[in-house]
Parts: structure tokens; sequence; C-alpha cells
């Protein structure tokens, strides 16, 4: 036989895929919220440092969770190859090494929000089956390299043979595991289905211009395919509207509880909100602007009655994830609001149905808690959120900021008149002028589109003339209230990225 150890390592990947792809299956059928794989992603998420975070989506952006799972998947291959060749070498040692494995799925999925006795089954059956699979082709293994001398054939044969059988186990198991976590619930289905009641309070119209028609600027709404999605969830919380509530709890006269089919019931108001990630970089993508419906907040709190002293609530999500919000952002004129639809239909899975927060002028992390269970009426000194431990500060109000668009940077173009265009922000604000500057030179002022609302980004261009050579243009925005954009260039923690978003044009004759 050549490179045993080979087969061995082989064997390993095969035996724990299958015990893993059985975990999944079972966990599909026992608890669809919670599987070994998205505890243990869970609890990774939880114990990296910020830092790692922020590289993370600044690397991978909206994909920084395939990339976990992917990273997940490569260790427990190479762990899996380890499992198989120590188990050849000397037996029970790869045991051992899968019993760690169980024991870190246990203690993963006991560490959750939606632990559940049923959850611990996909860890236990994970391990079981790994081992089985493990002990019996390493045995067919050794039966094959004892064999060898007289008829290897045979030996052969059944340690191939139990090879493939164990990675198709491997295969199906987690495609069908895949499939029933959301045949389960159903609950996109609902979702498509549901018809949301009419506003009592409609959006303002989109003032005329207010969309400017530049190539490479993207829309003034952005669709739901295209928003941004920033959160903890390895997979997305699948929560059935006809069971969901929504609790108040914490420092008020009385608790309530809500339901969706009486939240659908009140008077519910639409408006244009834009909302953005605290890791959104100068001139990044990480902010986008909907059409939300929802109705306001503090209207659930004054049924509530807040006691005095209070002044944070701590929203909290299906998945445990935890939002501290000032309390005034949503008890203010503003429109806060808890959210059912996005764009005229129901919330995206991914976005937080049926339920989430929308809180103008915050940052996410500190309001846009997505499938929202749990409202407390607390204190900023008794309480904090999941990011505020981790280094962020408390209260995460959105930085102005503006974004050159088009053109991009190093983007050679001909000499002669090149438009310039992009947006800006000052949620909760609004913006009153844009200006670019060429070299460091003088401000020049863009036109404005006229905005949605204070609450919404702005869009404008500007025209600029070239001669041959190379360039550098930045952007800055005032506000309504006459503050000017901060130059100081500042990463995005602990409380949003600051300075002049720049780009570099090569012009040519």
């Amino acid at each position: 036989m050549e490179r045993p150890e080979r087969w061995a390592a082989a064997a390993g990947i095969v035996a724990i895929g299958a015990g893993v792809a059985g975990g999944e299956l079972v966990a599909g059928f026992l608890s669809p919220s919670l599987t070994p794989m998205t505890a243990v992603g869970g609890a990774i998420i939880d114990a990296v440092p910020p830092a790692v975070k922020d590289w993370a989506i600044a690397v991978f952006g909206t994909g920084d969770k395939l990339a976990l799972l992917t990273g997940m998947m490569v260790i427990i291959a190479a762990l899996a190859a380890v499992a198989g060749a120590v188990e050849r070498r000397r037996r029970f040692a790869g045991v051992w090494l899968i019993g760690i494995f169980g024991v870190v799925g246990f203690l993963a999925v006991l560490s959750r929000a939606q632990f559940s006795e049923q959850a611990l089954a996909g860890p236990l059956v994970a391990a079981v089956l790994g081992i089985v699979l493990l002990r019996r082709l390493i045995q067919q293994l050794r039966d094959w390299e004892a064999a060898e001398r007289i008829s290897r054939q045979p030996a052969r044969r059944r340690f191939l043979q139990g090879l493939a059988w164990g990675g198709a186990l491997a295969a199906g198991g987690g495609a069908l595991g895949a499939i029933l976590s959301g045949a389960v619930v159903g609950v996109n289905d609902v979702r498509r289905k549901l018809i949301l009641p009419r506003p009592r309070s409609a959006a303002p119209p989109i003032p005329t211009g207010a969309e400017m028609a530049v190539d490479g600027v993207g829309p003034l709404v952005t669709p739901n395919a295209d928003f941004y999605r920033i959160d903890t969830a390895l997979r997305v919380p699948a929560l059935d509207a006809d069971a969901w509530t929504l609790k108040v709890t914490g420092m008020v006269e009385r608790e309530v509880q809500l339901d969706f089919a009486e939240l659908l019931a009140k008077p519910l108001i639409e408006r244009h909100v834009t909302i953005s990630c605290v890791s959104n970089e100068v001139g990044g993508d990480l902010i986008g602007n909907a059409l939300w419906l929802g109705w306001p907040v503090r209207e659930l709190l004054l049924m509530a009655g807040v006691k005095s002293g209070a002044d944070m609530v701590l929203s909290r999500s299906a998945d445990g994830w935890t939002a501290g919000t000032p309390l005034e952002a949503l008890t203010d004129t503003r429109d806060s609001i808890l959210a059912v639809g996005m764009n005229g239909e129901a919330l995206p899975l991914e976005h937080g149905f049926p339920v989430r927060m929308i809180v103008p002028g915050l940052y996410g992390y500190v309001s846009a808690t997505k499938w929202l269970t749990e409202l407390k009426v607390t204190r900023f000194a008794d309480d904090v959120g999941y990011w505020t431990p981790r280094g962020w500060s408390e209260r995460g109000p959105i930085k102005m900021s503006s974004r050159i668009d088009v053109p991009a940077t190093d983007r050679v173009v001909k000499a002669g008149a090149t438009t310039f265009a992009g947006v800006a922000w000052a949620q909760h604000t609004g913006i009153s002028k844009v200006e670019l500057r060429v070299n460091r030179g003088e401000w020049q002022e863009a036109q404005l589109a006229p905005g949605i609302s204070r609450d919404t980004w702005y869009q404008w261009q500007l025209p600029l003339e070239f001669t041959p050579g190379q360039y550098e243009v930045q952007v800055r925005a005032t506000d309504l209230d006459g503050d000017v954009q901060v130059e100081e260039r500042r990463p995005v923690a602990p409380d949003g990225a600051t300075g002049y978003h720049t780009v570099r044009v090569v012009v040519t004759s």
C-alpha cells in the first residue's frame, strides 16, 4: 500500500464530514434555528476581538458569514484529517479528538440564546456518528494493510466502498439538512404571501429631481436585494409570524406583550429612512435608503408607561443579539418604528422578518435590531448592548459624511469635462451643501438634489474641467445646522469613521 497515512486522513475527513452532516440534519428536524455549525460559528463571532470583525467586514463585506463558514469547514477538514491519521497510529486517539469536537459543540449550543434541550441532539449525533464511522473505516484500512501481501483486493475494495458510502452520507445528509432547515418552517413562503395593511400616514412624495440620472450612481431608494446586510447571525432566524410576540419589560408601569396581528392592526406609518452600519468606512457602501412601514416605537412605550430614571431601551433579537438605544431617540418626534415592511413588501428574512427596529440618526449597532422579540426599558448604567463591551461607544449617532460614486478612484478619463457625482448624508439633520476640491485647492459647490427628508441621503453632481495629468478630488458636506463634515481621518471604531472621501483620476488627452 502506498502512503497509508493519506488514506487514513481521507477516512477522518469522510467520517467527521458525515458526522457534521448528520448533526445538521437532526438539528433541522429538532431545532432548525440552532445547529452545531451555527452554534460554534456564533460562539466564534462573539469571541473574536472587534478588530478582527472590522477586518472581516472590510475584506469580505456582506460575504463575511460565508467566509467564516468556509473557514470553519477548512479547519474541520484539517482536524478531521489529523484525527484519521492519529487513529491509524494509535487506537482511540482519533476518537478522543472527535470527543473534543463534540464537547465544543455541546458548549456552543448551551451558550446560545436559542438554546433548547432538543438542540443538544445535534452535537451528540455528530460526535457519535463521526466516532462510529472513523472506527469502522480505520479498521477496514488496517485490514487492507494486513492483507496486502496475500490478496489486497477484497480488503482494499471494502475500505474504498466504506469511504464512498461515508462520503455519500456526508454529502446527502448535508444537502438534506440544508433543505430541511428551510422547509420545516416555510417562513419565506408565508412572508411572500403576506399582504401588508395600507399605512395610516403615507410617506411624503419623493421630490422632483431628487434622483439624478448619472451613470454609476446607485438608485435613490436601494432595492431590497442590494441592501447591505451586517449582523451576527450565521443562519438567518426563520420566525413564525403567527407565533411571534414582542414584550416590553423593565422600568415600565406595566409590561406589554404584542403579537404580529395586533401590530399590523395599529396605525402604521411609512417613511423613507437611510440607515448605516458603524463599520462603514469613508466612501464605503454599508449604507442604504429604503421605504419602511411600521408603527412608532414611542406609541408602544407610551402604552407601557416608562418610569422616571430610565434612559435606554435594550432591544433583543431572537438570536440573542442586543442593542442599547437612547430612550430619547425612541420617544422624541423622529420616526423610530417597529418596521414590518421594506420597499412595499414584508421585510425580507435577512432584514428582520417579521419585525425589526428602524431609528433615524443612529448607527445600526445601537438601534437596528432585526428579528425583534423584546424591548427592555432600562439605564445605560445597568445594561449594555452586544457591541458596547467590545469597545464601541454607547450611543452611536451617525456622523455626517459624503461619497464620490463616479468616477471611481484611479479611473482614466479624457481631458475636458468629467461629471463627479455621489451621495451625502446627515441623518435626522439633513444636508445643505456639498463641495468638491481638486488637489487641495478651492472648494467648488456641487448641484445638490432635493432630499426626500432629513432622514435620508441626498444625491449631488458637479462637472469639472481637466487638462491631461493626475488629480486628487475630495468631497465634503455641510448639514442644515451649518456644521461641516470632519476632515480628520479616523477609523470606524469606536463610533464611526470620519474624513473626506478622496478619489484619484488620470486624465489623458
